[in-house]
């Protein structure tokens, strides 16, 4: 193998990465194509991932922007078909749009619970039907094709204010485990990545302020997480061995202790 070919392990493939305007998402579309990758990067504003495929052709990658909100059905299944013709079948999905908004379950906002619940689970499942088609197709070619799932170590763990966010994420990841079942047998992987805290523009969405008082105790207490050391994980993952799934990662904050 010659050295170009260990630099760029994921030449030949094409991820799709959601909420890829900030966060998890753009720094994963930028490790992925640092490896290789075509990448299609897939949220909601339009200058944000202008920026984004500038600076990965600036550093010799290729992307392809798409707006499109993933709680539209159909602008996903548009964009699938574009990222079939313009830059192959989809081998490689990062499955990470998501939203955190925390209240008291006794406010009642039920304006937070549904937006959640919509871009969390309905979103995540829009992508999940718009792109697994593809996935399946690029496995049978290639031997091999990655559904990786942002969840949270909130699937998990019990966090005060959190209920209906925590909820959505043990959605993610149950959802993933039972995926494995169906798509495994046909070469493509399925990963629920549950990370702790990790310091990127979600925090800001929060308008609670108990949750606001807690996420800032917490941020003097420990260093979070940053968002490359996400994208290293989405990376390592999708270069192992095609004999390899790794169902489930959980990845903290060392200072972190649930």
């Amino acid at each position: 193998m010659s050295a170009h070919d260990i630099s760029k392990p994921l030449t030949g493939r094409v991820a799709v990465v959601t909420g890829a305007s900030s966060g998890l998402g753009e720094a994963s579309a930028e490790h992925l194509a640092e490896l290789g990758a075509k990448v299609a990067v897939l949220a909601r504003r339009t200058d944000r991932l202008d920026d984004l495929v500038a600076r990965i052709a600036k550093n010799g990658g290729a992307a392809l922007a798409l707006p499109v909100d993933v709680t539209d059905p159909e602008a996903l299944l548009a964009a699938a078909d574009r990222v079939a013709a313009e830059l192959g079948g989809t081998d490689l999905l990062f499955n990470n749009a998501g939203v955190m908004l925390p209240s008291p379950i006794e406010e009642l906002r039920t304006d937070l619970w549904q937006r959640q619940i919509d871009l969390n689970v309905k979103g995540l499942m829009n992508a999940i039907g718009a792109f697994t088609p593809q996935l399946i197709a690029a496995a049978a070619e290639r031997g091999v094709a990655d559904l990786i799932n942002t969840s949270s170590i909130g699937a998990r763990n019990i966090f005060p204010t959190f209920a209906v966010y925590c909820g959505t994420k043990a959605f993610v990841t149950h959802l993933s485990t039972n995926l494995r079942v169906e798509l495994g047998p046909k070469n493509v992987r399925v990963t629920s990545l549950e990370p702790g805290i990790v310091g990127t523009e979600l925090q800001t969405h929060v308008t609670d302020a108990g949750a606001l008082e807690w996420l800032d105790g917490a941020r003097r207490s420990m260093e979070f997480l940053e968002a490359g050391d996400i994208a290293r994980t989405v990376g390592f993952i999708a270069t192992l061995p095609p004999r390899v799934n790794i169902q489930q990662v959980t990845v903290m904050p060392t200072g972190q202790p649930s």
